[in-house]
């Protein structure tokens, strides 16, 4: 039935999920706009690291390169003040290795993030007064949100190795919380 491992899978990272939820503190990061600045480019850093990894673990370019997001993070970095080079020297975590399997668990953790993006990006717009500009990686895919994780989740059934994969997920929602809770500013030491 469809849908039987996206539930385990939910129920098996949800420890890890809330950990980073609670520890990112992502309202009071985002209230000004420095703060908004600094977690996306530790955002950015971490889908430096993670997409290249991703895709090479998933081999299928048609499914991944619409889930994409590294772009439209440096687009918002850029309009909050950050040249091209600033951006480029921005820090990363180490990039892992994935298989098939592994791949589409670490891809699980992001782009399940693309649903409460839409909640965050309303909330952040609504602090800054951004229209589009400033929220792409929070908008992520729009008004096809819902359509590609649908989409998504049905890709999810297919995954050969179910340990694999929830320990691939597990594993990036904790590098995930590690990296992206870190200590001071980043994107200041790019501006």
């Amino acid at each position: 039935m469809i849908g039987d491992l996206h539930r385990r899978l939910r129920a098996a990272t949800a420890t890890a999920h809330e950990g980073l939820e609670r520890d990112l503190g992502w309202e009071r990061r985002v209230a000004t706009r420095a703060g908004y600045r600094d977690l996306l480019a530790r955002f950015r850093g971490f889908h430096a690291a993670y997409e290249p990894a991703i895709g090479a673990g998933l081999a299928d370019e048609a499914f991944f390169g619409p889930r994409r997001r590294l772009a439209r993070l440096d687009a918002d970095l850029a309009h909050l003040g950050l040249d091209p080079a600033g951006i480029a020297a921005l820090p990363a975590p180490s990039a892992p290795r994935f298989d098939g399997s592994a791949a589409l668990g670490a891809l699980y953790v992001l782009e399940g993030s693309t649903l409460g993006g839409q909640v965050i990006g309303r909330r952040i717009a609504a602090l800054h007064g951004f229209e589009a500009r400033g929220l792409a990686y929070y908008r992520a895919h729009g008004p096809a949100t819902g359509a590609m994780w649908s989409a998504f989740r049905a890709r999810l059934e297919t995954a050969a190795d179910e340990t694999a994969l929830t320990e691939a997920a597990v594993a990036t929602f904790e590098a995930m919380r590690v990296w992206l809770c870190g200590d001071g500013s980043i994107a200041s030491r790019a501006a």
